[in-house]
């Protein structure tokens, strides 16, 4: 019996410790522009809140101390206010954890639309175009094919403005439309 509680406090211990290195960037909590990939930013970002203090829209929040490592580090929850593009924290990071981009090319993201969710995708009447109107690279990064959204992949930055201004609401907590964070996981170049 005791045996097997202590193989369970072992696990649970496991499961904790894991939390603590476990990148919390992922569908929706995106790395601000120009971000260096997963894999080394909480090593390269010295957790000068700079990006945070800058950000006109209060965009970039660090999270707490229970995200361990990642803790102090900047994120995007783009459901609760997305990146404008601004590009004032790329300017202000002194490590170049945020590399100096344009807003075209920026990539936090790619914009991915659940036609099952997506009301024009789904309903012969609906004429929602929530995602296109509010995307600042429309006709370039998002199109409307027959009045339906399409990404255009190459050109989508992932800014989260569609998914913010998306009025589905899915069960899991998603919306139609949503970010991942395909480039945050890319491997390092040395």
């Amino acid at each position: 019996m005791a045996a097997g509680t202590a193989a369970a406090g072992v696990c649970l211990l496991s499961d904790k410790a894991a939390a603590l290195v476990s990148s919390p960037v992922k569908t929706n909590i995106l790395r601000p522009p120009g971000a260096v990939p997963e894999e080394i930013f909480p090593a390269k970002c010295i957790r000068c809140g700079r990006c945070v203090e800058v950000c006109p829209y209060e965009s970039i929040v660090p999270p707490d101390i229970r995200k361990g490592i990642y803790a102090g580090t900047p994120l995007i929850d783009v459901k609760k206010i997305p990146c404008y593009l601004c590009m004032k924290c790329v300017q202000v990071c002194p490590t170049g954890t945020l590399t100096r981009i344009s807003q075209q090319e920026t990539r936090m993201g790619l914009a991915v639309i659940d036609k099952h969710s997506c009301v024009t995708w789904n309903e012969e009447l609906a004429l929602c175009r929530t995602c296109y109107n509010v995307c600042p690279f429309k006709e370039k990064a998002i199109k409307l094919d027959q009045l339906r959204p399409v990404v255009i992949e190459e050109f989508c930055t992932g800014c989260g403005l569609c998914t913010h201004g998306c009025p589905v609401n899915r069960k899991d907590g998603n919306k139609a439309i949503n970010i991942e964070p395909i480039y945050a996981f890319k491997p390092v170049r040395w």
